[in-house]
């Protein structure tokens, strides 16, 4: 079989993965500013401490199960055809969607969705594994990097998309947020099954490496989860991480990481073969992937605060209605990403990649360094040019740098490195999150704490009151902010506040009164955020750089298709 195919089929697999891969984002962001929606729906409170850990698993049991699934599938598909793990992956995510839609209320509605997410994260990971290598397949070398800007620009910016989605179904009826799956599983999978097949031949069945796969599962499984519980209370403390528990998740996941690697080494048919890190476009392609996905996530997080904490409600939107005005206030992000993917992927076809993804993160670099002169209170429309060219920088090397991971293995490799790539991205987010929101808490620590105190004393609320709502875990008042919860009314026993006289409570309770305090500790930390985000554009511009040209590789494929034609 070849590897590329003339014709209209190669347009059916680029539709086709690209409804899977925008699914698959829109889902992993739609649940973000849905969770109050969906938390009412099924009868708990999201900021009671009880239910924090569900509320984080909801948000990152779908990343999790996705960046520890992928490359595993995507060793599958090279063994038994990605065009048929693909269309499972589509089935299960589609079922798992219904099964959501009908989620039950009370005691154990919880755990339900808590797994039903997991599920469809199984079912994400399949469809990202082998999209990527099955567009691939499809495509020639000189038009590959046009496919993959597309299928990157629709990952991405479903990300962004999602929000908006969530917040608009959200007010309609919150199991909208998951029927919005359905449809579109079902058109997807009945697409996929009859019209997608393998243009590459599959390896056949051969002795699985289950060693492997189970210590990469458990390692990054605990590693991921040590992230999650890390950034929770623990005792007396703001964070968990120097708890046994986490310092557990943390070592052993190390051990069985570096278990899996002395593993690989030694297996004949391993699950991921290291010698594909002797390429150098491919290692360097990976490694500015994973860099340049922890500096993006933190922004996402960082903006949602940003926007919902501060800078709307200074501007009279009501807390309530944050979420949804966040996602439209963020929209020249996603403009940037739709209008510099495409573009960047057919400059890369002639042009190279690494030029086009090292512009992109220097791009992207000079973005975060203008967002940290910008004041709490921004002027729109220069935090808006921001956000577009920071869109335009992602835009600019999201396509080369999948191009270049991709041309640069065989063919018949594929499969892993499209895996490897799509764990870089999912594991990267998560770890953003354990980053950034440690660094967001820590600011807030020094001292939010104290000025809340003094400022709720002076509009009279007992002392004692007072000192008791200062002392709640930084982490709450930015869940309440990030949920569209008015922090104040939600920190503040209803009692006290019903004690206080109207105007008092009313300025406390007010659009105001929780920005200000915000606003200067948040500020300190997103500037220590953002140098880290541009530091690691920065390093992934020079991984982009110094990862070289796979126009050696492409041109003994494109030899290859002419022979075979």
């Amino acid at each position: 079989m070849t590897s590329a195919q003339p014709g209209t089929h190669k347009w059916m697999v680029l539709s086709n993965t690209t409804l899977g891969v925008l699914a698959s984002a829109v889902n992993s962001s739609i649940i973000l500013i849905s969770l109050p929606a969906i938390f009412r729906g099924i009868g708990l409170h999201p900021l009671d401490p009880g239910n924090t850990n569900t509320l984080l698993w909801t948000i990152m049991g779908y990343m999790v199960v996705t960046s520890v699934l992928v490359v595993t599938f995507g060793r599958l598909g090279d063994m038994f055809g990605r065009a048929r793990i693909y269309n499972i992956g589509f089935v299960i995510f589609t079922i798992a969607a219904l099964f959501l839609s009908f989620m039950p209320t009370g005691s154990n509605a919880a755990a339900y969705l808590v797994w039903m997410r997991i599920l469809q994260g199984v079912g994400g990971a399949m469809i990202t594994a082998t999209s990527t290598a099955i567009l691939v397949d499809a495509f020639p070398p000189h038009e590959r990097g046009f496919a993959l800007g597309i299928n990157t620009m629709a990952a991405i910016a479903g990300q962004f998309i999602g929000l908006i989605l969530g917040g608009v179904l959200a007010d309609i009826n919150w199991r909208w947020i998951f029927w919005i799956n359905v449809p579109i599983g079902v058109v997807g999978a009945t697409w996929g099954l009859m019209m997608l097949r393998d243009r590459v031949a599959p390896k056949g069945r051969s002795k699985h490496d289950w060693w492997g796969n189970i210590t990469f599962a458990i390692g990054l499984v605990l590693v991921l989860v040590g992230v999650n519980d890390g950034i929770q209370p623990h005792g007396a403390s703001l964070m968990a991480w120097g708890s046994p528990k986490v310092l557990a998740e943390l070592g052993f996941g190390l051990i069985f990481l570096v278990a899996f690697v002395a593993i690989e080494k030694r297996v004949a048919l391993p699950m991921f073969d290291l010698k594909l890190f002797r390429i150098r476009p491919f290692t360097a392609g990976v490694s500015a992937s994973m860099l340049s996905s922890i500096g993006r996530g933190g922004l996402q997080f960082m903006l949602i605060v940003w926007l919902q904490g501060i800078w709307l409600p200074l501007h009279g939107y009501s807390f309530e209605s944050t979420p949804l005005w966040a996602g439209i206030f963020m929209l020249p992000l996603t403009l940037g990403i739709l209008l510099a993917g495409p573009v960047a992927g057919l400059l890369a076809d002639r042009f190279g990649s690494r030029l086009f993804a090292t512009l992109g993160m220097l791009l992207g670099a000079v973005t975060f360094l203008g967002m940290m002169l910008l004041d709490a209170d921004f002027p729109y429309p220069i935090f808006a040019a921001l956000l577009f060219l920071n869109g335009v920088g992602t835009g600019l090397f999201s396509a080369p740098n999948s191009t270049q991971i991709m041309n640069a293995v065989p063919a018949s490799e594929r499969g892993q490195a499209s895996g490897v790539r799509a764990t870089t991205l999912n594991a990267g987010q998560v770890l953003s999150i354990g980053i950034f929101f440690t660094l967001m808490i820590i600011g807030l620590a020094m001292s939010l704490p104290g000025t809340m105190e003094v400022r709720l004393v002076a509009e009279g609320l007992p002392q004692d009151v007072a000192a008791q709502v200062a002392s709640a875990p930084p982490v709450a008042s930015l869940f309440a902010a990030f949920l569209g919860y008015n922090p104040m009314g939600e920190l503040i026993p209803a009692a006290a506040l019903s004690a206080l006289s109207p105007d008092h409570a009313a300025v406390i309770t007010g659009q105001k009164f929780f920005p200000d305090l915000l606003s200067g500790p948040f500020m300190v930390g997103i500037k220590i955020a953002f140098s880290i985000s541009m530091l690691l554009y920065l390093l992934s511009a020079l991984a982009s750089w110094l990862g070289g040209s796979t126009r050696k590789q492409e041109a003994i494929e494109e030899a290859a298709l002419e022979a075979a034609e």
